[in-house]
């Protein structure tokens, strides 16, 4: 097979050498050592496409968009196949990252994927959204204290946070994040529904709505369900951390783990903050879940603008006086 007055062949044994070394070096971090290999392996195969798919990965290792791109379309070109390839995923990931969006949609309908108006003339440059992916869990900060929500998916590459992170993930209700392509673990239910977990890259769009912690005395589930209910009807979102939340190792977290139904109440669906060393059976349990007591100081997150939060939980306590209570309000993300 003949590209671009080529032979197609077998990389060399230094190309194998400088990329394997490369791959050692970027597992260690040791970004820029690795991209001086895989330049060169670049150098000594460049009719070869996974030359440049090396290349356009270790650029989005380095979050370098503009150089993922550009090494990703190299490697497109050389393909010897029609789709499927994951060439075309990290293309599409740089490109999302660029808002590139005739390219976001060209990787893609390239990798074999529908994208909802591509038919439509113009508006087939803009943003390509409505494609239905559902569902999915994504992990922020998975190299470091890593924490695992739960969101919808935009696009194939993004993601739109529905739990309410912890503080200690930096992130908020309601961001963007931009998540790679290949999930490390899933989410399993009782019914045989299946989610994947995906890894943030970057935070692709902010949210303007800050994180509240408060201390609830709920004397019934129902109680606590009363202002989850409040706040969405609000356009917000309160979570019970007290249940919601559980502790993983990472080596569980990156598995397939039980989770319950989700069904729109949040509480139902935990969210796993992960720990390097195993918290044994206990903390795999939601706290709070199904047959335990009930415990009516709960610690919940509030997403809520400053000017809303106070009065959303006034109102929660005004419908049922003799059973709710709030207090230690504090803005925490």
């Amino acid at each position: 097979m003949r590209i671009f007055g080529k032979e197609r062949h077998r990389p060399s044994a230094s190309w194998r050498q400088a990329t394997d070394r490369a791959f050692t070096l970027i597992g260690d971090g040791r970004y820029e050592d690795a991209g001086a290999l895989l330049t060169r392996a670049a150098d000594l195969e460049p009719w070869l496409s996974e030359s440049w798919f090396n290349l356009a990965l270790l650029h989005k290792f380095r979050h370098d968009w503009e150089q993922a791109r550009s090494a990703g379309l190299r490697a497109v070109a050389l393909l010897d196949r029609d789709t499927g390839a994951p060439d075309w995923w990290n293309v599409g990931i740089a490109a999302t990252a660029l808002q590139d969006w005739p390219l976001a949609r060209r990787a893609w309908q390239a990798y074999g994927l529908r994208v909802p108006g591509e038919a439509r003339g113009s508006a087939a440059a803009g943003e390509p959204t409505g494609m239905r992916l559902g569902s999915a869990t994504v992990r922020l900060s998975p190299e470091g204290e890593a924490e695992v929500v739960w969101g919808r998916r935009v696009d194939p590459a993004r993601l739109l946070v529905q739990s309410i992170p912890l503080p200690s993930s930096g992130r908020r209700w309601g961001e963007v994040v931009l998540h790679d392509g290949v999930p490390h673990g899933e989410r399993t239910t009782g019914r045989g529904h299946s989610y994947p977990v995906f890894d943030e890259i970057e935070l692709w769009a902010p949210s303007p709505v800050p994180t509240w912690v408060v201390l609830l005395d709920a004397a019934t589930e129902a109680d606590r369900d009363a202002l989850e209910r409040l706040a969405a009807e609000a356009g917000f979102a309160a979570e019970d951390w007290s249940s919601s939340v559980r502790l993983l190792c990472r080596s569980c977290s990156e598995s397939s783990m039980p989770s319950d139904e989700g069904d729109g109440a949040l509480h139902l669906d935990p969210h796993d903050h992960s720990s390097p060393g195993h918290p044994g059976p206990l903390g795999h349990m939601t706290a709070g879940g199904p047959g335990d007591l009930w415990v009516a100081e709960r610690e919940c997150g509030l997403a809520a603008p400053a000017g809303l939060v106070r009065g959303l939980l006034d109102s929660w306590v005004a419908d049922s006086p003799d059973s709710r209570e709030w207090r230690d309000l504090e803005e925490v993300c």
